[in-house]
């Protein structure tokens, strides 16, 4: 170990839920390495966060090139010799009806919204349970963002809904094999949330109806200050209204 600081590494953090969680785990004092796509929003991020008097690393990376997404892990490990939170944040989705349903569209959400996750999470589950061992309390967290399609299938998101199905089930699996040495992975599942990526939904959904990006982050903030005696496999949030699971 070569830190004594608190540390998190958050894929898809130059926007929406990533950027958000991002800045709340500054705010509670957690040093960063934040990866995303976009290298010029990602160091427009670092910059912002690093006013917050933590430290920031960068890491641009396709989660689609598992060279990319393998380097994420080196450059943290590098960085900081230890992880205290991995959120695993950065996800596609693609709307289309079954029947004809482009393939390509099917690996590329596979590609970004499991097997990068379960790429990372192989990476780094070392690092995860020697932090642990100096994290007593509450051992260290793994938070993945997937959706409430997961469970609650919406007509156009097969594909979308298949792979963060799987993102829950990987949680759970990594509960099975971790949380006994204090590595406990939640997977997030919420509804529609006012970024950039639910846009598409402003003509059937109002923004002001949607869930906000920050509370997501509150929810990721929350899970690190958990015991390491509680494991939250995942974690469905759904939107106001008189119908319970809807997107």
């Amino acid at each position: 170990m070569t830190g004594t600081r608190r540390t998190a590494l958050v894929t898809g953090a130059s926007r929406g839920i990533g950027r958000a969680i991002a800045r709340r785990l500054a705010e509670d004092g957690y040093d960063l390495t934040l990866s995303s796509r976009d290298t010029d929003a990602l160091r427009a991020v670092a910059k912002e966060l690093g006013q917050l008097g933590v430290r920031t690393e960068v890491a641009p990376a396709d989660m689609a090139a598992e060279d990319d997404v393998r380097r994420v892990a080196d450059v943290h490990r590098a960085a900081y010799g230890r992880l205290d939170a991995l959120v695993l944040s950065a996800g596609v989705g693609s709307s289309a009806p079954l029947g004809g349903y482009p393939l390509r569209r099917f690996d590329k959400q596979f590609a970004v919204n499991v097997r990068a996750p379960f790429i990372l999470i192989d990476a780094c589950l070392d690092l995860l349970r020697e932090t642990a061992e100096l994290a007593p309390e509450t051992g260290t967290k793994i938070a993945a963002i997937s959706s409430v399609t997961a469970s609650a299938p919406e007509p156009g998101l097969s594909a979308y809904g298949a792979s963060k199905a799987a993102l829950v089930a990987l949680c759970e699996a990594v509960n099975t094999e971790a949380s006994a040495d204090g590595v406990a992975a939640t997977a997030i599942c919420p509804g529609y949330v006012d970024t950039d990526m639910s846009a598409w939904m402003h003509d059937r959904i109002a923004p002001t109806e949607m869930i906000t990006s920050e509370d997501i982050a509150e929810l990721v903030l929350a899970l690190t200050r958990t015991s390491r005696r509680a494991v939250v496999p995942h974690l469905p949030v759904v939107r106001a209204g008189s119908e319970l699971w809807r997107a």
